[in-house]
């Protein structure tokens, strides 16, 4: 068995990982140290996900799983870690003879080639996720079909996803709860980190802490989670209430300010945010623009339909201008420039954005460095940003990800690391007035300086 001892006297958490938004529990950063040994003597050329899972055995005695997410250096029979829940892999098994059927299929003429290899793939496919009986800790099993279908019962979605995504299953949460429950370990904590390069589209940094995907893992770990005592959801759990400062105002707008941590309009789990606040000042108003959860700064509303649209036209027009202030990690060679990334939306893995130059939207900022500094000896820089574009994370991806600065904001729990806050904030505004057509430039109040 792939039982690790765990020799410590560091006390157990209260209640098992909400594997979608945690701080790694002491327990997994000391069985992490002793994983991040064992990839060292492997030493895989290819970034890859791994993860830890502290458990007791049935006399109660600590230790930890580990495991990689997929096949590491094309192999998934590693003695260290977990087996796959499923091993698709054995050269004579159904899934490979199979494959070399359908491919083989390509090199000969037929009526239909693509139709019947498509058919043949999707079944073949089908059948595979039909082998992935996942447990719970209740003792249930079912298959991932059955678990997808059950999850994503919105017709939509099942329309354009009818089956998993390839790959799903082969993660590391599932495969450590897999293993836990089949040997009657049970689970204590768990967490999942990154080794290696950063594939091109995503942000991932060597040796930082990641939730679980929620693409492939969200309707499968809701599946097994059931029967633990599991943390609860932060995301259910409501956000921050606190008062708005009212920056400017007149008949027919307002600006204000948004603090970090507040919704800009209603979520699934609170309907507090800047909309609703503003709604019960000014029963007609209505938001132009938005701000994300964690970024602080500016907003104007619209106190008239008239001056609604007359914004967002001007919004649409790109006539207005807007300058965030950012602190960022990482050195920044140049003292300004423009950042050219298409970013598109993964509809599995929401908020999450990558870098798709294929069907990726546009996305333009310009950056301009403030000042440069070092804390604990690590260096940091102040900057501005000007978005050309308005897309999703649009400044969030762009400062961190390598093909744009590489230097992630402080405190972004998506793209970096995470801090007692996003220092992210939209400093000022310039815009013409929807009534009086003049320009006005309006800036955040001097006591909301992030710095």
């Amino acid at each position: 068995m792939r039982f690790h001892p765990l020799h410590t006297s560091i006390a157990k958490p209260e209640r098992f990982t909400w594997p979608f938004c945690y701080e790694p529990h002491p327990l997994c950063l000391l069985a992490c140290d002793e994983v991040k040994a064992e990839i060292e003597r492997i030493a895989p050329s290819e970034g890859k996900m791994f993860g830890v899972l502290v458990a007791e055995d049935s006399e109660g005695r600590l230790g930890f799983l580990a495991a990689y997410s997929g096949l590491l250096c094309g192999r998934n029979d590693w003695e260290y870690f977990v087996p796959p829940v499923f091993d698709a892999q054995q050269p004579d098994g159904y899934f490979k003879q199979k494959e070399r059927e359908i491919s083989a299929l390509n090199q000969h003429p037929s009526p239909d080639p693509q139709h019947l290899n498509r058919q043949m793939s999707q079944d073949l496919q089908l059948w595979l996720f039909r082998q992935y009986r996942m447990l719970n800790a209740n003792g249930d099993s079912r298959d991932l079909v059955e678990i997808w279908r059950d999850y994503h019962n919105n017709p939509k979605i099942q329309k354009i996803f009818p089956l998993p995504p390839g790959g799903t299953g082969d993660c590391c949460a599932p495969k450590l709860l897999q293993y836990a429950y089949q040997h009657q370990l049970k689970p204590v904590c768990m967490a999942e980190f990154w080794w290696g390069p950063s594939p091109a589209s995503e942000i991932r940094h060597h040796g930082e802490f990641y939730p679980a995907c929620r693409g492939k893992c969200k309707p499968v770990l809701t599946w097994m989670l059931q029967g633990l005592d599991v943390d609860p959801d932060p995301e259910q759990s409501g956000f921050l209430h606190q008062g708005i400062e009212i920056i400017y105002e007149d008949d027919a707008i307002a600006a204000v300010y948004k603090p970090s941590g507040m919704l800009s309009v209603p979520g699934k789990a609170d309907d507090y945010s800047v909309a609703t606040w503003a709604k019960e000042r000014w029963p007609e108003s209505m938001l132009p623009h938005r701000l994300d959860l964690l970024t602080s700064g500016i907003m104007l509303v619209a106190k008239t339909a008239e001056a609604y649209h007359h914004l967002q036209d001007q919004f649409a027009a790109r006539t207005i201008k807007k300058k965030y202030v950012a602190l960022v990690e990482g050195e920044i060679s140049a003292d300004h420039g423009v950042i050219d990334l298409p970013l598109s939306s993964d509809p599995l893995n929401r908020p999450r954005q990558i870098v798709d130059h294929e069907h990726g939207k546009r996305a333009i900022t310009e950056y301009r460095v403030l000042e440069r500094e070092f804390r604990n000896g690590k260096p940091f820089a102040k900057i501005a940003l000007y978005p050309h574009t308005g897309r999703t994370h649009q400044l969030r991806m762009h400062c961190a990800h390598q093909e744009g600065l590489g230097c992630p904001i402080v405190g972004d729990e998506l793209y970096g690391h995470k801090s007692d806050r996003l220092y992210l904030q939209a400093e000022s505004i310039a815009f013409v007035h929807p009534s009086t057509g003049r320009r006005m430039h309006l800036f955040c109040p001097p006591n909301k300086n992030i710095w």
